[in-house]
């Protein structure tokens, strides 16, 4: 499963050719900060990611 919209990234990044493996690292950084901050909240013993868990 694909965190990102490939359409979002390729339009904030116009101005930009952009690879195809760069997709796939984005999604990996973006499940690594995910379940970081998935572990930040269960630390503070909350079921709710917030902002401040990033």
């Amino acid at each position: 499963m694909s965190l990102i919209v490939k359409a979002a990234v390729k339009d904030a990044l116009s101005e930009h050719n952009v690879s195809a493996d760069f997709y796939e690292a984005l999604d990996e950084e973006v499940a690594e900060r995910l379940e970081d901050a998935a572990q930040r909240a269960e630390a503070n013993d909350r079921k709710t990611v917030q902002a401040r868990d990033l």
